[in-house]
């Protein structure tokens, strides 16, 4: 598997690499060189492969138990 490298120097990570690592956008990654010469790519930290959802603080914290039909019912103003 090869790719090609861009003029500013960026490569894309082919994805059955990222899908092997489990990578998602916005992961950190290492890389270094072993003693072969060899790049080695790693993925760093244990969240680093998903952004923190930006609703992950507000999930579970409605204090109104709403039921489907209610909730419909005032959305739409079928009363």
């Amino acid at each position: 598997m090869s790719t090609t490298l861009t003029s500013k120097g960026q490569v894309t990570i082919p994805k059955q690499i990222r899908d092997a690592l489990n990578m998602l956008p916005g992961c950190s990654v290492d890389f270094a060189v072993n003693t072969e010469g060899d790049v080695v790519i790693r993925k760093v930290g244990a969240r680093a492969s998903r952004k923190p959802d930006r609703f992950e603080a507000a999930r579970g914290k409605a204090d109104v138990k709403w039921r489907t039909d209610d909730l419909m019912s005032l959305l739409r103003a079928d009363s």
